[in-house]
């Protein structure tokens, strides 16, 4: 089979069909991921297009040239307007038909009418704007982490610019209108291979985007607390236990708290649930902006108790960190819906310097902090030592001896 233009479009007639049918079946098994449906209906208006091209000379110039470039305006508008909706932006109607619109005016005009090269520079400029645009929406949402965003913003980026490149390559033309020697130059045939392998590749670009957001998103959901937006208890868990491991090569000093709200079951009885979600909402808001280091964690375990911990950090700094949570909630809570509620926080920290301890001992020795500072009144900071560590142990198993895990509690405590 040779490989010319009339070739070329039968192919990419069938492959733009079977691409356009492909991401609307994707979309249909994942309706939350409309931007996937805009870019299945480009495919097929794209079809629509091609198939009008091939037209030429056996139908009218209004079909074959202006009603095929309106369709392939639209094609490319589509797919922009996709990429919008991808990344949760409305669509622009207006925007979406301007391409063709100003194709319609302006070949109208008797000056540019009989004009091959304004033609082709105005169809080329139309096309190359809606692609860069598409691209360009792609980069705004760059925040989203789609390692696959990537490389579509540099094939649309390169397709685009290829794009202007029709108007040079189209006064190299043999091109005739009372003949069809436009369709046997190896310009054109160099530049509808690579509209086709552009459209196959850019295809699937967009399929490992609506992917890999739906895994993205599982991942989220699996590890952030829907309610505070913060790491949930297996997220925590997770990666505190990893920041110890790390311990064991790169030994530096770690403080670990544990922070229970006061009294939440008495906010919600005086003020109800939603009162109550705010306050844990605005106990997240104060615990993220004061656990402000990359390398530090903070998350909800559940219910009303959250956990934190800080790496490379001093004594010193774990207590004015609690201090500035404990201060900062309770100025964030002074009214919450129009209520003076007026939340508080009781913290318990405990410092460890080397990696005798993994994460769930740490907790449970800041566990014992904690209860020493709701024992002593609540709305207040602890720090545990072997002391206390002993103290409680001793209320909660009063006759039994104290001898295990005293050694490791009192060399993480120290």
């Amino acid at each position: 089979m040779d490989l010319d233009v009339n070739t070329l479009f039968l192919v990419t007639i069938y492959v733009e069909v079977i691409l356009g049918l492909l991401l609307l079946f994707v979309w249909v098994q994942n309706t939350a991921i409309t931007g996937v449906a805009w870019w299945g209906f480009a495919q097929l208006f794209r079809a629509a297009s091609v198939v009008l091209f091939g037209m030429y000379g056996s139908a009218p110039n209004f079909v074959t040239i202006d009603l095929a470039n309106i369709v392939l305006f639209t094609a490319f508008a589509l797919t922009w307007t996709g990429a919008r909706v991808f990344d949760h932006r409305r669509p622009q109607p207006l925007l979406m038909f301007a391409g063709a619109a100003l194709w319609v005016i302006v070949c109208r005009a008797p000056a540019v009418e009989p004009s091959f090269d304004v033609r082709v520079l105005l169809s080329s400029g139309i096309i190359a704007a809606y692609i860069w645009a598409t691209a360009y929406e792609f980069w705004r949402g760059r925040g989203e982490p789609l390692v696959s965003r990537w490389p579509a913003i540099c094939l649309l980026f390169a397709h685009g610019a290829l794009y202007l490149l029709r108007t040079p390559f189209g006064a190299m033309l043999p091109w005739s209108p009372a003949s069809n020697e436009v369709f046997e130059s190896v310009w054109l045939t160099v530049l509808s291979f690579e509209a086709l392998l552009f459209t196959i590749a850019i295809a699937f670009i967009l399929l490992a985007m609506a992917k890999e957001r739906t895994e993205h998103r599982h991942k989220t959901a699996a590890m952030v607390d829907p309610l505070t937006g913060i790491a949930n208890r297996r997220a925590f868990l997770q990666e505190g236990a990893a920041q110890l491991k790390r311990q064991v090569t790169d030994p530096r000093p770690i403080a670990v708290m544990l922070l229970d709200l006061d009294n939440f079951k008495t906010i919600n009885d005086s003020f109800g649930h939603a009162v109550g979600d705010q306050v844990l909402q605005r106990f997240a808001q104060v615990g993220n902006r004061c656990v402000r280091r990359h390398t530090d964690l903070f998350g909800r375990l559940g219910g009303e108790e959250f956990a934190a911990l800080l790496v490379d950090t001093t004594r010193e700094r774990a207590l004015a960190v609690a201090e500035e949570i404990r201060a900062g909630f309770a100025n964030a809570t002074s009214e919450v819906d129009g209520r003076p509620v007026i939340a508080t926080v009781s913290i318990g920290i405990v410092m460890s310097h080397d990696a005798v301890l993994d994460l769930s001992a740490l907790l449970a020795q800041a566990d014992h902090a904690l209860y020493r500072a709701k024992d002593n009144g609540r709305n207040r900071i602890e720090i545990a030592s072997i002391e206390l560590v002993l103290d409680r142990i001793k209320r909660v198993l009063p006759e039994r001896p104290v001898t295990v895990g005293v050694k490791a509690a009192a060399k993480s405590a120290a």
